[in-house]
């Protein structure tokens, strides 16, 4: 009756307020703890990234886990308010937010702290936390890594962060991901040549992420636009494929301005280098995507692989979102989770085979000890009167006395 008393406790409905005492070992819905096994590949595969990153120039910063609401929130628009947990300070009555994103935390470490005007390279790796869980992580706290190329706004440093990420994404064994490639500009800039206000901009933002196209014709004829610009909206939702589509963009957006007509320049110049830079790549384009639209400023992109229906990797282009910091900047970047890596690793990093030592004070014993575990490896001394062996310690190996020396064999 206990056992199933515990089975009937951990599932309770989440909604539930009421906790008793079994039920104090259940986390937040969307909250996870990673067991040793999880953990130390998730170690391994962080510090494998971040070596990574440094041999491309590549420097970390460790921003804090809990800021100011409005630094946090510059430049980010409200899909990120509403994804941000907010307190308030007992020391100052300020209100405080938890990172649901480093990306701004990185942004002011460039303009507020380091104040180059040489091109800066950080990266960054750490538990973010989300109100609801979205995008590529199906958790509430993500462990984000990504990487951010301040102090140039040219093509080749949005093609080195897109290498970067395609080099990410072959460490955990995952090759020639299929990237999914847009550009803002093409939809703000019709926006705002269309002379359209805040609110139909958003409502109409909302319904091309949702690929409405009747709820989007219906839309646009009720505007009081000129006959081109509707006849462009309702074109971006079919303007996606393959290499083709920037030709034919060309083509159903050729009333547009300068702002749209230099995005789908700037887009076929990325595409191209790109190309080059990252042989057998997979290009696909959609103007109609408009990730991060509300901060970001130019190319933006998304990794996916067959395997699994949400993207894995995204970044582009977000100038200026140090400006509010007192640097406003070029800026590119991408980020991704460390879990879904994991889950989806090729490589599975296997974890250490562990050497089992026995209880036994020798000198000679100590020192292979300690040499061991100078080379890095892992090694579990046997407590006196201790429950299981090597085995149940998860070790492969066992150091044993034989012919009067201490050697380490396979069990």
């Amino acid at each position: 009756m206990k056992k199933n008393g515990k089975i009937a406790g951990a599932m309770k409905s989440a909604a539930d307020p009421f906790i008793t005492r079994d039920d104090r070992w259940l986390l937040p819905e969307g909250i996870e703890e990673l067991l040793p096994d999880q953990a130390e590949r998730l170690e391994r595969l962080r510090r494998q990234l971040l070596d990574q990153f440094a041999g491309w120039g590549y420097r970390i910063v460790i921003p804090p886990i809990i800021e100011h609401l409005e630094s946090l929130l510059v430049g980010t628009g409200r899909d990120l308010e509403l994804q941000t947990f907010k307190l308030t300070d007992q020391l100052t009555g300020r209100l405080l937010g938890v990172r649901a994103d480093m990306t701004p935390q990185v942004a002011r470490i460039d303009a507020h702290r380091l104040k180059t005007t040489a091109p800066s390279r950080l990266c960054y790796v750490g538990p973010v936390l989300h109100t609801r869980p979205q995008g590529f992580a199906r958790t509430r706290s993500p462990f984000q890594v990504g990487a951010e190329l301040y102090g140039h706004g040219g093509i080749e440093s949005d093609v080195e962060i897109l290498a970067l990420m395609v080099a990410t994404l072959a460490t955990v064994g995952l090759h020639q991901p299929h990237i999914d490639l847009g550009h803002v500009g093409v939809f703000r800039g019709l926006a705002r040549e269309a002379g359209l206000s805040e609110d139909q901009e958003q409502v109409l933002f909302d319904a091309l992420q949702r690929k409405a196209k009747p709820e989007i014709n219906d839309y646009v004829e009720a505007l009081a636009i000129e006959p081109d610009y509707r006849r462009m909206f309702s074109a971006l939702v079919d303007l996606n494929g393959g290499a083709g589509v920037l030709n034919e963009a060309r083509d159903c957006l050729r009333q547009a301005g300068h702002e749209v007509q230099g995005a789908l320049d700037n887009l076929q110049q990325i595409a191209t280098a790109a190309r080059t830079k990252i042989p057998g790549i997979a290009l696909h384009f959609d103007l109609a995507e408009l990730r991060g639209y509300h901060y970001q400023t130019g190319m933006v992109f998304a990794a996916f692989v067959p395997e699994h229906g949400q993207e894995i990797a995204r970044g582009g282009r977000y100038d200026d979102i140090g400006r509010a910091f007192g640097g406003a900047r070029p800026a590119t970047g991408f980020s991704t989770d460390l879990e879904t890596l994991l889950m989806l690793s090729r490589n599975h990093l296997a974890r250490f085979d562990a050497v089992f030592a026995p209880c036994v004070d020798d000198a000679a014993l100590n020192k292979l000890i300690a040499d061991l575990r100078g080379q890095g490896q892992r090694v579990c001394v046997e407590l006196p009167g201790q429950q299981g062996g090597a085995r149940e310690m998860g070790c492969g190996r066992i150091i044993e006395q034989r012919d009067g020396a201490w050697r380490v064999t396979a069990l």
